[in-house]
């Protein structure tokens, strides 16, 4: 590979549109699409990456009948330029913050773990001390969460911390929860006492994507049981979506087995996952400044954490229900 000059991006030239067009091409892989996100012309994103690429020297993005895919630089660049673009956006937030005090916004990401029960717990639990903290939900894929939050626009990911360790990442982990296969109350196999393996797959499923750890997890085990993965499937995270399927068909899924505790419709069978489970817990930018609002929404997660881990270790029979202040 050629030897290249180091750029020098602190000379003027660099301007926040050439980021905000960085992580727009990364994130939509094609010059039309992150120009109409953008809102300018498909002319006016060819030129500014053409300016870009003529300031760091060298090619950013490989040009394809199919859209735009980023090389080895565009990758390292889009990673910097995504860093900087959140740090503006928390620096915004926190001036704004420390103006009003008591008030402010925190944008938390979430997949199926922890949406059920400790983000709304954890909502509540804030909204009795600090009612003026907007809380903005964004519910995703670990993947495109993560993607989300490298550039500064949510706050943290509560759920399965998933993510590769590094030095751009936070995790927190607040509990340890088992999976479940659940389906609805009244199902043929949730009166069943040690429920065949082999019998899981005559029902169909509702599974999460093949980008997440539990599908991983989940092709695992059935392969160590000799069985294929079910043929009858639905692909679905979204918590409301996999508990409709679940109410109005004879569907399995296997999610965290609070929710199976704390909705009275929903049943665990007595089928074990070989010990499948994972960390609930908390990610952020290791570069974030912790502004107010999001180091109370923080609080309450850990605060609501204890107590479910409290609640689950004192093996209580009681659904567990959410309340209003």
């Amino acid at each position: 590979m050629p030897s290249i000059k180091t750029p020098k991006l602190l000379d003027g030239r660099l301007k926040l549109r050439h980021l905000t067009l960085l992580d727009a091409l990364a994130k939509h892989g094609s010059v039309v699409a992150a120009a109409a996100s953008l809102h300018v012309t498909q002319p006016v994103a060819t030129r500014s990456l053409q300016e870009l690429e003529e300031i760091v020297g060298v090619s950013l993005f490989d040009r394809g009948p199919r859209g735009v895919t980023a090389t080895i630089f565009g990758e390292a660049l889009t990673a910097h330029a995504r860093s900087v673009l959140a740090q503006l956006s928390h620096a915004s937030r926190h001036i704004v913050e420390l103006a009003e005090a008591e008030r402010g916004t925190v944008v938390v990401g979430v997949h199926l773990a922890g949406s059920n029960l400790l983000l709304p717990r954890a909502i509540l639990a804030l909204k009795q001390t600090r009612p003026n903290v907007t809380v903005k939900v964004r519910e995703g894929s670990p993947q495109s969460l993560l993607i989300e939050l490298q550039a500064g626009r949510i706050d943290m990911i509560v759920g399965r911390s998933t993510a590769p360790p590094g030095d751009d990442l936070l995790h927190e982990r607040l509990y340890d929860e088992a999976i479940d296969i659940v389906a609805r109350l009244g199902h043929p196999l949730s009166v069943q006492h040690g429920v065949p393996t082999a019998k899981l797959t005559d029902y169909p499923w509702v599974l999460p994507g093949p980008e997440t750890s539990l599908r991983k997890e989940l092709e695992e085990f059935f392969a160590r049981h000799g069985l294929p993965l079910p043929a009858n499937r639905i692909e679905a995270t979204s918590f409301l979506t996999v508990r409709q399927l679940l109410m109005e068909t004879d569907a399995l899924a296997a999610m965290p087995g609070l929710i199976a505790r704390a909705d009275t419709e929903i049943t665990s069978l007595d089928t074990p996952l070989d010990a499948i489970g994972h960390s609930i817990g908390v990610t952020r930018s290791s570069t974030d400044t912790t502004s107010p609002s999001v180091a109370v929404m923080l609080d309450a997660l850990r605060d609501t954490a204890a107590t479910i881990d409290a609640d689950r270790s004192r093996r209580s029979e009681r659904p567990l229900r959410l309340t209003m202040p």
